[in-house]
């Protein structure tokens, strides 16, 4: 039996905690505690949703977490859009965390900002898409088939809960007062089947920086093509 671990898994754009579902109820079917929040404006907190919305709140979100559930010796996963926040809460409260877990994930340093590190194409056609469907307040979701999601259960399972991702959080850049990590242990999780094309630079960055990485053949969304294998990986950081 592996040792009771506390996990606190933090989702990416367009999505909110119920995409850690399946994970959430293998790795607490295994002894461990599992948090899944969702951050401000987005999934069941949508009603939220505004222009004020910007890194610093969604940092703001995820150390809150940590400091109200009163959790320690944390492995702190960021799916996507999510490793930001998890760079930004370990940057404030390293002390509660031992394990970073970035999957398929954005990494900024200081001032850096997600548009910043995007293709400019990617950016271009984002920033249409907020104007002319919310006045710039916030980015729709893609299809389910841009996160590598091919099966139709699948599919529909988030696609019927994506909701807009407020725009300011793709334009402001990240506040670190440390190095990305800020010494925390971190592990980068590629997937590979198919490549997610716009974290490119995050993924040179990781080579460049020499993290530990490991590969999970599946697509962006491994928390819902393939989360038992995901489940296993996580267990074992």
């Amino acid at each position: 039996m592996t040792a009771a671990k506390t996990f606190v898994l933090v989702h990416g754009a367009w999505h909110g905690g119920w995409c850690w579902s399946k994970v959430a109820t293998i790795l607490r079917g295994r002894g461990h505690a599992v948090v899944t929040p969702t951050q401000t404006g987005l999934g069941e907190r949508s009603h939220l949703l505004s222009k004020s919305i910007d890194l610093d709140v969604f940092v703001t979100d995820i150390a809150n977490v940590l400091k109200y559930e009163d959790l320690d010796d944390v492995i702190l996963v960021g799916h996507s859009f999510g490793g930001n926040a998890i760079s930004g809460a370990a940057d404030r409260m390293r002390g509660r965390i031992r394990q970073l877990v970035y999957l398929d994930a954005v990494i900024l340093d200081n001032g850096q900002s997600v548009f910043g590190e995007l293709p400019p194409d990617v950016v271009a056609s984002r920033t249409k898409a907020a104007q002319d469907t919310s006045g710039g307040l916030s980015i729709p979701a893609p299809p389910p088939s841009a996160f590598g999601i091919t099966d139709e259960a699948q599919a529909r399972f988030v696609q019927s809960r994506f909701t807009p991702h407020p725009f300011a959080t793709y334009t402001s850049p990240l506040r670190l007062a440390n190095r990305v990590g800020n010494g925390v242990p971190a592990t980068y999780i590629v997937c590979t089947d198919p490549i997610y094309k716009p974290l490119e630079t995050s993924r040179n960055w990781v080579k460049a920086a020499a993290w530990k990485a490991i590969e999970i053949k599946t697509g962006h969304d491994a928390m819902v093509t393939a989360p038992d294998r995901l489940a296993d990986l996580l267990e074992a950081e």
